[in-house]
């Protein structure tokens, strides 16, 4: 039976707290930190290895992270969720993304429906559509192929997506995979929504509408947008137009879409990239074959999830690490830094996945917490962020915790050998100085110029950024996130925190409103 207790009653956080970090200047120059860079890794799914070596931890802390590891029962309660256990308690709902890779532990029954074979026939209609899309059996009211796929969807519905699209489109380009354009609209602003159909060839895109209820206020605003546009030119939107949404909601089996796609109240938005709601966008944009790889490389991760010692777990210790940092060591935030522009997206993605999942001051019962949970997570793809924002990573007044992603090869077929060294050479050059630069510094006498170090980092390094890989690094993020949840005993699941600005907005649109609210509707031009 496991035990959903505060982090700060556990008696090994407890023995945490008397911990001395590293000195990580000391263990990471010279041959000592040679030695340490091959001793501190793990392997993962598709070929990555996790790099700890430049974390503040020696093999004591580690020996106190697998104790927390135990006492929390982290694997214990990962099984569970998998088992479908009704893990959200904020909406009493199951937990099941897992499940829309592959099949973990037992047959879940939800609803009077084998959840996994719910998940596979979903994927094999949008493999079938997709594929009458690609061969000219489903086209525009002429008879003519669609070249454009559009999607319409606001936060899991579309950063998720969107960063997945980003990082294999140079890919499937390379390998003959790149089959339709695909284009998103996210924001309410009109701006955004006339900015994409003025670079789309509307007669020849479909149009894909995300929300799981339905009513998603933006999503909707937007359809109607890009309906007028199209009738506009003479089209009509059902025949653009499909959906993807949960089987109770008002767009399922409706006249104005070619065909819905179904998901349900057990996949959470932001944990939603590898249902129908990642698999529409990408098996039209790129085919089902590249989709189904993406899954595979997502369910070979969370198979490593289930390995009970932590030092065999990559995303099982990059969480305990991560709350080290966080609760211990006392660091507000962390960077995601991928070194690969295929990646650029990737940060707004997991910015979404790990604040909105564990920006909570309540526990899973509903009592205020009196201990520091999810981080402010920021990042870009490197080098650009060497020359914005890194300045404050090197010698401002906050250390942040770091991780870093590379990838061995580029995307490219052919790089150019510029003063004796090609341009993905150069950028991994970079990636491994700013760990070393980041962690040892430089002493000086003039201060402005002294680098104090010990700003602590991991890597993740990989082949090359491929469908599998993709697949691969997306669950060790989401399976991280949902270990440091069980760690602070907060609902990982839910996102009341976003409910609020939404019912006020409402009341502000219906003149419902007096005091302050009403006079920033009045600066506004409400």
């Amino acid at each position: 039976m496991t035990n959903w207790n505060n982090l700060d009653t556990l008696a090994s956080y407890k023995e945490l707290l008397q911990s001395t970090p590293v000195d990580l200047k000391d263990v990471m120059s010279g041959e000592k930190g040679a030695r340490r860079v091959k001793e501190y890794q793990i392997p993962m799914a598709a070929g990555f290895t996790y790099d700890y070596a430049a974390k503040q931890v020696d093999d004591d802390i580690l020996k106190s992270l697998v104790a927390l590891a135990n006492e929390a029962q982290l694997s214990d309660k990962f099984e569970e969720l998998y088992n479908g256990a009704v893990v959200n308690t904020g909406e009493k709902r199951l937990v099941l993304h897992h499940l829309t890779r592959g099949q973990l532990g037992n047959d879940v029954v939800a609803d009077g429906t084998n959840k996994r074979k719910f998940y596979e026939e979903q994927q094999q209609r949008i493999a079938d559509f997709a594929n009458k899309v690609h061969n000219g059996e489903i086209t525009n009211e002429k008879g003519e192929k669609f070249t454009s796929v559009v999607q319409i969807g606001i936060g899991g519905s579309d950063l998720g997506p969107r960063a997945m699209y980003i990082a294999l489109e140079n890919w499937a380009k390379k390998n003959g995979k790149f089959l339709m354009d695909a284009h998103f609209i996210s924001n309410v602003d009109p701006d955004d929504a006339s900015a994409v159909l003025a670079d789309v060839d509307v007669a020849h895109a479909i149009f894909i509408l995300v929300s799981k209820s339905g009513t998603t206020l933006e999503t909707l605003t937007n359809q109607s947008f890009v309906m007028d546009a199209l009738k506009k030119d003479g089209l009509d939107p059902a025949k653009h137009m499909i959906a993807v949404t949960s089987e109770t909601s008002p767009l399922a089996d409706s006249p104005d879409y070619l065909a819905a796609f179904y998901m349900d109240d057990y996949i959470g938005g932001r944990y939603s990239s590898t249902s129908a709601v990642g698999g529409a966008v990408l098996s039209l944009a790129f085919g089902p074959e590249v989709f189904a790889d993406f899954l595979k490389g997502a369910a070979e991760e969370d198979k490593i999830a289930t390995e009970k010692d932590p030092l065999k777990n990559p995303d099982m210790l990059d969480a305990l690490i991560g709350v080290y940092e966080r609760n211990v060591l006392g660091y507000p935030s962390t960077a995601i830094l991928p070194y690969s522009q295929a990646l650029s997206r990737f940060p707004a993605h997991l910015q979404q996945l790990d604040m909105e999942s564990n920006g909570k001051s309540v526990n899973r019962f509903g009592e205020p917490v009196s201990y520091p949970t999810g981080p402010v997570i920021f990042g870009e793809p490197g080098t650009n962020g060497q020359h914005s924002f890194y300045q404050l990573l090197h010698q401002g007044t906050d250390i942040v915790p770091l991780q870093f992603i590379g990838f061995k090869k580029s995307q490219l077929e052919n790089d150019v050998n510029i003063q004796g060294s090609t341009s993905q050479q150069k950028l991994k050059a970079n990636v491994a100085a700013q760990i070393v630069a980041f962690a040892c510094g430089k002493d000086d006498e003039n201060l402005n110029k002294d680098f104090k170090g010990g700003r602590p980092s991991s890597i993740i390094v990989g082949d090359e950024v491929t469908p599998e890989a993709l697949g691969a690094l997306l669950a060790h993020y989401e399976n991280k996130v949902m270990f440091q949840g069980f760690l602070w005993n907060v609902n990982s699941f839910d996102q009341e925190g976003v409910q609020l600005g939404k019912t006020l907005a409402k009341k502000v649109l219906a003149g419902d409103i007096s005091d302050a609210l009403k006079e920033y509707a009045s600066l506004l031009e409400i």
